[in-house]
This record gives structure tokens, C-alpha cells and sequence, in this order.
């Protein structure tokens, strides 16, 4: 039997499917997915190893896409149109260009098709020392994290992820081993000469440097009917930073 992606789908009309970063899950595009659901029939999805999807030990974009593949399958989904942020940007950009017949139009937030060095070194030495300290409160792993890295935001957003698997045990819903062992395929670039000809949208925060200037050129050798927009006071979570002008200027593009 096969494994399909875990979702929770709001609105009605053309659909638009949702995919998050890297320790994310589909609980942090809820907000927007309201919004958008005025318009789309709206799926946000955890991919493999986060939230409530099913957890594996190989994580890389093409058994991703193959994720997302068979999502589309089994809810009778034939063209979409796609959104992906950052590591969900990255299964986003490589399945339209595996599938574009089943892609409509493309959003892209705050990733390049570049390649990426590991740089998640400190917050997965934080988790991990969470993982085996056994906490017993949000309060006590947010003490851990703070001994790893600075920044609250980041903290916050991972503690998200923080759930009673049972009544003694406070545990990560992604799948820390997996996404620790296989952390150096979340940087991967683009397949080489792949190019989806279709409408697509880059959104790039003002504050990140996640897409620069330079990246421009290869963006456009890959998406060539690509507009690229930059969001203004946002870093790389540009739809929690800035989420009205990130729902204005999507819900323009993926409309008209």
C-alpha cells in the first residue's frame, strides 16, 4: 500500500497545492491557506518526515516529487497550480519540470535552483540534543535551542513541531534522524537543463539572502516565463513576515 501525503485542503475552485520548508508542516500556511481558499481549492500538505506524513529513511526532491505525484493521484488532481517554500520550493521547481503537464502556474518563494551548502549545523545540533534530553516542556527545550542558536523566531517556529506522543513523551513530529542523515540532499540544485515553460513566480524576502542578484540569470535559463518579485520587509519566511503583500502579490499572479 502506498503512502499518501497527509493534507488538510480548504475553499473550493482551481486547486492550489502548498508545500513547506525544511522542519515546517502544513500548520504554518493555515492563515493563508484561508485566504487563498477564497479563490482555490486549496492543499497544503506535509511532505515526507514532517508533520503528520509518514516518515522514511531516504529524504531527497526526487522521491519528494514522487510524493506529490501520487498525492495528486489519489485526489484526481490533473493540473494545479504549485507553491513551494524554500526545501518545498526546491520539490516544487523540480516537479514542474518533471510534470508539466500537471502544473498550470509556479511559485517559488525564497529559493533559488542553485545548489546550497549544509548551514543547518546548529539547529540540528539543538534538536537533537532536545531529542535526547527528554524533555518534559516546551519552556525546557527552548532553554536547549537557546544554547545552540539566537534566534527566537527560528526557536518558536521549530517548537511548533513539539507534540505528546504520549502522556510522558514530548517528541518532534519531523523525523529528526532521517532529515539529520540526510540533510546534505536539502541543498541540492536543479537538475542541469531542466526548463518549465509555464508562468512562474519567484518571491524573493528583501531581508534574505536565500536568492541575490546573481541568481537572476539561472533562474531565468530554467523558468523562462518567470517574473520575479521582491517582498519588502520579510527575510526567508516571507508569508509570516510580510503575509498581506505575500497574499497580494501571489493571488494577482496566480488569478489573471
Amino acid at each position: 500500500m502506498v503512502d499518501i501525503l497527509h493534507s488538510k485542503i480548504i475553499g473550493t475552485g482551481k486547486p492550489l497545492v502548498i508545500l513547506h520548508g525544511l522542519f515546517g508542516m502544513l500548520d504554518n500556511w493555515q492563515g493563508l491557506a484561508k485566504e487563498f481558499g477564497q479563490f482555490f481549492e486549496t492543499h497544503i500538505v506535509d511532505q515526507r518526515n514532517h508533520g503528520k506524513s509518514f516518515h522514511a529513511d531516504v529524504h531527497n526532491y526526487e522521491l519528494m516529487c514522487a510524493d506529490l505525484l501520487e498525492y495528486l493521484d489519489a485526489n484526481h488532481l490533473d493540473k494545479i497550480l504549485l507553491l513551494g517554500h524554500s526545501m518545498g520550493g526546491k520539490t516544487a521547481m523540480l516537479f514542474a519540470t518533471l510534470y508539466p503537464e500537471r502544473v498550470e502556474k509556479l511559485v517559488v518563494v525564497d529559493i533559488a535552483p542553485k545548489y546550497y551548502a549544509p548551514h543547518h549545523q546548529e539547529i540540528l545540533a539543538g534538536l537533537l540534543a532536545v531529542d535526547e534530553a527528554s524533555v518534559k516542556s516546551r519552556k525546557e527545550a527552548e532553554a536547549i535551542l537557546s544554547q545552540h542558536f539566537a534566534q527566537v523566531g527560528i526557536r518558536q517556529f521549530l517548537l511548533k513541531n513539539l507534540y505528546w506522543k504520549t502522556k510522558n513523551d514530548l517528541c518532534f513530529r519531523f523525523n529528526l534522524k532521517a532529515l539529520a542523515n540526510e540533510i546534505h540532499h536539502v541543498g541540492d540544485a536543479l537538475i542541469a537543463d531542466s526548463v518549465f515553460h509555464e508562468p512562474t513566480l519567484f518571491i524573493d524576502g528583501q531581508n534574505s539572502n536565500y536568492i541575490e542578484p546573481e541568481d537572476h540569470e539561472l533562474i531565468e535559463t530554467h523558468f523562462p516565463d518567470v517574473q520575479i518579485v521582491e517582498v519588502p520587509n520579510a527575510g526567508h519566511w516571507v508569508h509570516a513576515e510580510n503575509p498581506n503583500y505575500f497574499f497580494e502579490v501571489v493571488s494577482r499572479f496566480l488569478i489573471y
